[in-house]
Parts: structure tokens; sequence; C-alpha cells
């Protein structure tokens, strides 16, 4: 008999940290583009999610890759998988 492991593709997004001050969390805004239904010029819509911190810390202006996982609390319920870009700091 073959055992046959099943990984489950989870939903992704690509976003902004916007704030990273709570323990174990941050903010992301996450930024799309569409096209308005009248005037069919590239509008942007923000969407901010709380995203769950293990062992990766980003800050704030840094640019993360966030997945879907199981609720961790009443908002909390994505995770940080991966930090794409370091924000620049100036100063």
């Amino acid at each position: 008999m073959i055992k046959v492991s099943i990984e489950r593709k989870r939903q992704s997004l690509v976003g902004e940290v916007i704030s990273a001050k709570m323990d174990k969390t941050v903010n992301v805004r996450v930024v799309r583009e569409i096209p308005h239904p009248v005037y069919h010029k590239r509008v942007k819509r923000y969407k901010n999610y709380l995203a769950h911190v293990g062992s990766i810390a980003p800050n704030e202006g840094d640019t993360v890759k966030i997945s879907s996982i199981r609720p961790i609390s009443k908002r909390k319920r994505w995770q940080v998988s991966q930090i794409i870009r370091k924000a620049i700091k100036l100063g």
C-alpha cells in the first residue's frame, strides 16, 4: 500500500507591512488594481489583514507574502510566509 501525502494549495497574497507594533502580529496592506466599472481606468483598492508572525520578523515597510491558515483569533486568519523585500531605511 502506498501512502500519498496531499499538500493543500493555500491562498496567498502579497502586501506591505504597515504596522508591526503588536506581539506576534503584523498589519499587512494588500493593494489590488481593478478597472473602474464605468470609466475603465485602473483604480487602486486597499484591504488590511492581520497576519500571524512566527519565526519570521518583518518590520514596517517590508513587502511580505501572507498565506491563509485556520483562524487564530477573531481577525487573524493569515500568517507571514516569507519576506519578499526589506524596507529601505533612511538616515
